[in-house]
């Protein structure tokens, strides 16, 4: 059986963590984490390749795929899941515990999503590759998570011999596992007016920015029931410096999520028709360009799942009753699901992701550990 992080392990998990938290990563610029990752790996004698997805996903780097025997022949082998990349990245990055907390020190993101899972990834990886593990290892470090799970969507799943997994990056206390995600959909559309002055014959314009103020007003907007949100990202056009001409050009750019995949298609179209509508109004018409792009697809895992189960049999025996959560977000699971391997988000204990105050407790952070080895127990039972 394989027991719990000895205190050896756990600090260096922690050290191990802040130093990756501390190389900035956003997304397109996974390279130096990368080389981190890949290095500590290949001083474990664990085999590690690269993949050539830059070009696809438009990182200065691959994904990483690692592997790691199981002692037992016949065993199966299970993935385990993070991502290398961060959101923007604003100003300096310096981890420190305060208060059982480990926060960034300036006003910035911490990194911790996903970071909290790459550092619990090798450190299991340095464990199993000495002592073995009742099921094969995959690790799978992947680019470009963060705007619209790239990595994920261009790894070549021939490559790996998982057909299961497990991720760590719900931003939720320990104990969550999330077996339902949304569909997400983003829309752009750019309108085209016609410039005329403002102040001398506004009749013969055409307001690209009036047509777009009417879609936005037209539309859904925010929660707009129980498993469906729609958010106008930006609205971008007409003439910063000159007031005195009728704005010709403005592009609003949107998404659209549901847990219900019918509901996101039916949700989109209601955009799409307050786009073309706010375009052909008599007082004001203008022509409109409108592109939309499934960004991923959601899914819904059955509560029975043995990939579900083994989940569970493993919080519990690390002390925590398991919830099983939908969720708003989407994570490499939504890709790798969509594309037949069966993969379980777990929670990781971080709190307020994407924003400079983002944190995660080193109790939380440790215990990630745990059921990361638990897992491995339980994942032999489903063989």
């Amino acid at each position: 059986m394989v027991r719990p992080a000895s205190e050896a392990e756990r600090r260096r998990l922690n050290e191990t963590f802040a130093a990756l938290c501390a190389i900035p990563s956003p997304s397109g610029s996974e390279r130096a984490c990368a080389d981190v990752v890949a290095a500590e790996l290949r001083a474990m004698g664990v085999d590690v390749e690269e993949d050539d997805t830059r070009a696809e996903t438009g990182a200065d780097c691959g994904n990483l795929i690692a592997r790691i025997p199981s002692r037992r022949e016949d065993a199966a082998t299970i993935l385990f899941g993070a991502h290398m990349d961060t959101v923007a990245v604003q100003g300096p990055i310096e981890p420190v515990v305060d208060e059982g907390l480990w926060i960034n020190r300036h006003d910035a993101i911490l990194g911790a999503d996903n970071k909290v899972a790459v550092a619990v990834l090798l450190e299991v990886a340095r464990r199993v590759s000495v002592e073995g593990a009742p099921v094969g290892l995959e690790l799978v470090f992947t680019t470009g998570e963060e705007v619209g799970l790239r990595g994920a969507r261009a790894l070549d799943l021939d490559r790996l011999r998982s057909r299961r997994g497990y991720v760590f990056d719900n931003a939720s206390p320990v104990g969550a596992i999330v077996v339902a995600a949304p569909t997400h959909y983003r829309f752009t559309a750019t309108f085209h007016g016609a410039a005329a002055h403002a102040g001398v014959r506004p009749e013969d314009g055409r307001s690209a920015v009036v047509a777009a103020a009417k879609a936005v007003a037209a539309m859904p907007h925010g929660r707009v029931d129980g498993e469906t949100t729609v958010n106008v990202a930006s609205v971008r056009g007409g003439h910063e410096t000159s007031t005195n001409i009728v704005p010709e050009h403005c592009t609003l750019t949107g998404e659209c999520r549901s847990l219900d995949d019918a509901r996101a298609e039916a949700t989109l179209a209601e955009i799409v028709d307050a786009l073309h509508d706010a375009a052909n109004d008599p007082d004001n018409p203008v022509d409109v360009d409108v592109t939309t792009e499934r960004a991923f697809r959601g899914f819904r895992l059955r509560t029975g799942d043995p990939v579900v189960a083994a989940a569970e049999r493993a919080l519990r025996r690390c002390g925590y009753a398991p919830q099983l959560i939908a969720t708003g977000g989407a994570s490499d699971a939504n890709a790798l699901i969509a594309r037949g391997l069966t993969v379980v988000n777990l929670a990781n204990g971080t709190e307020r992701n994407h924003q400079p105050d983002e944190r995660v407790p080193v109790q939380a952070l440790e215990a990630v550990l745990d059921v990361a080895f638990a897992l491995l127990d339980e994942s032999a039972q489903e063989d």
